[in-house]
């Protein structure tokens, strides 16, 4: 179990997709952070269904069907690369305040909206990633023991790992909202909008270039 949770742990703390979601989503405004690290382990969860089902080892050994799940999960990141580049110019062009684009209003219709947005986001990069459900059929079942359910097993410990990544994520979106007062200024926000955006993109592109 100790093994299990050592894995787990470091799979987390490596930056990737979902790390990088949670992060420009916690900057915008903590709640936001939030939905976004829920949604992460949603996708993580429909994963772990996946792999309980046998979904996730035929998709595996169907190269079209895999290599159309790593299109769209990179079709995606670039998409969100592209809006956060946007972001960046307009606030160049002074159309909108660093302020503006985080979007900080008490109006309940634009706390769902961050939520919901969050949420979406943080569940497609998750679910749309394809090494999410490669580390519940290749890594996890390492851990299981061959006296019991296999299945349980996957469930029980798929369960534990969404529960690790929860409180891993909420602390760091604590740590990554300490970041809004400095990103008031607008010219530190344009700077940091540009670089995870370019960061989306380039990832993007990564694997798309690992599906052709």
């Amino acid at each position: 179990m100790l093994g299990f949770l050592g894995v787990v742990l470091v799979a987390y703390v490596v930056p990737g997709p979902d790390f990088l979601v949670v992060v420009r989503s916690a900057t915008e405004h903590p709640g936001k952070g939030r939905a976004a690290a829920l949604g992460a382990q949603s996708g993580l969860c429909a994963h772990m269904l996946a792999a309980g089902i046998g979904l996730s080892l035929i998709a595996a050994r169907t190269p079209v069907v895999y290599a159309a799940i790593k299109l769209a999960g990179a079709a995606y990141l670039v998409h969100l690369g592209v809006r956060a580049v946007l972001a960046a110019r307009r606030l160049r062009a002074g159309r909108e305040t660093a302020r503006a684009i985080r979007s900080p209003t008490a109006r309940d219709d634009a706390s769902r909206g961050r939520w919901r947005s969050g949420f979406a986001q943080g569940f497609l990069t998750n679910v749309l990633n394809p090494k999410a459900a490669l580390f519940f059929l290749s890594v996890l079942p390492q851990f299981v023991d061959g006296g019991g359910s296999t299945t349980r097993q996957i469930f029980l410990l798929g369960t534990l790992d969404v529960l690790v990544g929860v409180a891993y994520w909420f602390a760091l979106v604590a740590v990554a909202a300490r970041l809004r007062a400095l990103l008031d200024r607008p010219k530190i926000r344009r700077r940091w909008e540009l670089t995870t955006g370019w960061l989306f993109i380039a990832i993007g592109f990564g694997v798309a270039a690992g599906a052709a």
